[in-house]
């Protein structure tokens, strides 16, 4: 099967460009696969991050791409299909996260239903942070595919609420693998500049309000000089916030912080260094977090929020908090290193043959083959 993929791929960096690279490299065994990239994924003065593109020290996969599309040109939206469709696909896949990209991706699915399948591989169809354009471009874009994969069911409810008719399925987020083998706990701890022997919370990832940093800060400083907390992460926007409220914590001098955008080379010395991982989410629909934990055979400690649940609950991998509560956040944490975290690792051994980016894809191929045009 000849497979399209657009989306963004390397030089751009993030979750969503180190999934497309797992994504083409898993199909490119059994498939002909092409990149289709961004020529530009966001006008600089609408990405609130220092840069869109990775740097020398990172070992990002380097997928070969054709760049095609400018999200921000609407001239741009029929030549990158016209460019797509001459390398005459079977299949077209794109990634939808945003609302922002629901004009040229949705464009772009318009021109190629005609000749070939499109499927979109959704992260949220409704984002973190609202915007009046949300619902029309959002309508555009659910009328420009064949079908859709979400990554949880909270995703698959959306899709089907927003358009009861769409064919859809869930085919869960599959693990990271390019992130390296875990360190030692205490080699990963020198490295970060962290005394031995103590319990480590790791908060990771971009730091956004949605994110529920703050309220993880507030849990911590509840507990005692016996924890760690961790902060890996570049901020969206300003960090004052957080560190006002950092300053005020009684336990501050074991809080660390890493403020800017973690490169894969460095992403293991974090996991290697924590004991559990917290994602104090005030929504959600699912995290590639939560994929790293499990990479790393890291527990995690979560709000019931969107998919996130989906990862844990019933699985045994971690423990899933009620509310988005700083008081509720420290009660979990105290319950986790009350217990032996050795019943959480096994249960994450399990669930990580099931997560595997074979498994992925060929049910992402299965449930192609059963679309009709």
């Amino acid at each position: 099967m000849k497979i399209a993929i657009l989306s963004c791929f390397y030089p751009y960096r993030g979750g969503i460009a180190q999934f497309n690279a797992e994504l083409y490299r898993e199909l490119s065994k059994a498939h002909d696969v092409k990149a289709f990239n961004f020529s530009r994924q966001y006008p600089d003065f609408l990405f609130p991050g220092k840069t869109q593109y990775v740097d020398s020290s990172d070992n990002a996969m380097k997928i070969e791409s054709d760049s095609v599309l400018d999200t921000a040109n609407p001239f741009t939206y029929a030549k990158a299909a016209a460019k797509i469709k001459k390398w005459n696909p079977d299949l077209l896949i794109m990634r939808y996260w945003m609302s922002y990209f629901a004009p040229s991706q949705g464009t772009v699915g318009r021109i190629l239903k005609k000749s070939a399948k499109v499927i979109s591989i959704v992260d949220n169809l409704i984002p973190h942070e609202k915007h009046f354009f949300d619902a029309p471009f959002t309508k555009f874009y659910l009328k420009s595919n064949d079908a859709y994969v979400a990554l949880c069911d909270a995703v698959r409810k959306d899709i089907l609420d927003a358009d009861r008719n769409a064919v859809c399925t869930t085919i869960p987020h599959p693990l990271y693998t390019h992130f390296g083998e875990k360190m030692a706990k205490e080699s990963a701890e020198d490295l970060l500049g962290i005394r031995h022997g103590g319990k480590n919370i790791l908060f990771f990832g971009l730091i956004r309000e949605y994110k529920g940093l703050d309220i993880l800060i507030k849990a911590f400083s509840e507990l005692d000089e016996t924890y760690n907390l961790i902060i890996a992460g570049e901020p969206y926007g300003s960090f004052s916030q957080y560190q006002a409220l950092i300053d005020d914590c009684r336990n501050r001098d074991n809080i660390k912080c890493f403020t800017h955008y973690i490169n894969d080379a460095e992403v293991s010395r974090y996991f290697s260094a924590a004991d559990v991982v917290i994602l104090p989410y005030r929504t959600a629909t699912q995290s590639g977090i939560s994929s790293i934990s499990y990479h790393f055979e890291i527990p995690m400690i979560t709000t019931d929020t969107g998919g996130l649940k989906e990862m844990i609950s019933g699985k045994g991998t971690g423990i899933v908090v009620e509310k988005a509560y700083p008081g509720l956040i420290r009660n979990a944490i105290l319950s986790f290193f009350s217990e032996s975290p050795e019943k959480y690792v096994e249960a994450i051994k399990k669930e990580k043959e099931r997560l595997s980016w074979s498994n992925f894809c060929q049910k992402l191929i299965e449930f192609s083959n059963s679309i009709k045009k």
